[in-house]
């Protein structure tokens, strides 16, 4: 077994936010009135991608932190300025005139010929299609070959995943759901622990999680500044447990009922990782309902902004889910409404 902290695994995400890339999302979806960004699923993607291969003790690089997009350009040279072992790219992609639904589906995986690396590209895209045909749930297409800079023109072997098509209904439903972005993120380092001959270390092994309080550096401390980030804390991710960071895990504690120490210890990394479960209410503001609102989107209830608040609009939504899956309508999120929502694809059905 290879070490995994001698390899740097880049990262990137096709497209941008704020202001979207044009084109590059779904047809309008019904009940929320809007369309889903190729662009939130390929950041969030990516960035589960560098947290499990943070965890796995890998270097990392983001080959695009910046919310807009990137020229090409820019993007192939800075991965070649920073020299990865290997760049994975995330993508969504489409089919016919973008504007209506159709029956296109599955995902893809794919390398270029013309890479310097094409016989590297093209065993690391392998690795990375079987693991995700082993834990995707979605239907593989395989893997091919396309010719687009950033698998062209970078110094390295070279991967692009297409994970679905914004285009069908079902699977446009998946671009913003928490569990189908795990699923491929994290399929796609265990395809890169494959390629690299690197122990993969399951998300749910706390082995992998070390306490961190104010003072510590390093990759670790990157991985809470990743997954802080989730809950709307704006982190730069430098690996310096600073005041910010501290600030950040202190107010993560207070919300979600944890003991307020500014140490992250089993207790914090697992409400970080798996905030789902817990009953709450109208006025929480945990971690809990950031999640809710996530899934509560994917299966087309509008919620308004997703920004952690359990407010009216989220109230509504709930007691909306309740009622049309037979649930008490009540707007308490408790086991057996989380039993319902907890899981891939479902959801309204398309009008």
């Amino acid at each position: 077994m290879a070490l995994a902290s001698s390899f740097l695994i880049a990262a990137n995400d096709e497209h941008g936010l704020n202001p979207p890339t044009s084109g590059k999302r779904t047809p309008i979806m019904p009940y929320i009135n809007r369309s889903f960004y190729e662009n939130e699923f390929n950041r969030r993607c990516k960035n589960a991608f560098i947290e499990a291969c943070l965890r796995c003790g890998f270097n990392v690089f983001d080959v695009k932190p910046e919310i807009q997009d990137i020229s090409i350009t820019t993007r192939v040279r800075r991965t070649n300025n920073a020299r990865p072992t290997l760049v994975v790219t995330y993508a969504y992609n489409a089919s016919g005139d973008g504007l209506s639904f159709n029956n296109a589906n599955g995902f893809e995986v794919y390398y270029s010929r013309l890479n310097q690396f094409a016989s590297r590209s093209q065993e690391l895209s392998e690795d990375i299609y079987q693991q995700m045909v082993n834990n995707v749930s979605n239907n593989g297409r395989g893997v091919g070959t396309l010719n687009v800079s950033m698998l062209i023109s970078v110094n390295c072997p070279a991967t692009l995943i297409e994970a679905g098509f914004m285009t069908n209904f079902e699977e446009a439903k998946l671009m913003l759901n928490p569990i189908y972005i795990t699923q491929v993120a994290e399929s796609s380092c265990q395809g890169v622990c494959q390629y690299l001959d690197v122990q993969y270390i399951p998300r749910e092994d706390f082995s992998a999680y070390p306490t961190l309080r104010r003072g510590n550096q390093g990759n670790k401390v990157i991985l809470l500044q990743y997954l802080l980030n989730k809950y709307g804390y704006n982190l730069t991710p430098d690996g310096i447990f600073g005041s910010r960071s501290y600030n950040a895990v202190i107010d993560f504690q207070r919300k979600n009922g944890l003991t307020v120490d500014g140490i992250v210890g089993r207790n914090t990394w697992n409400a970080l990782l798996n905030p789902q479960g817990r009953t709450i209410r109208q006025g929480d503001r945990s971690g809990a309902t950031w999640y809710l609102q996530q899934m509560l989107l994917t299966k087309l209830y509008p919620i308004g902004e997703i920004d952690g608040v359990f407010g009216n609009a989220t109230l509504q939504a709930v007691r909306d889910f309740q009622s049309e899956n037979g649930l008490t309508v009540d707007g308490i999120v408790g086991p057996a409404t989380w039993r319902v929502l907890d899981t891939i694809g479902g959801g309204r059905p398309l009008i």
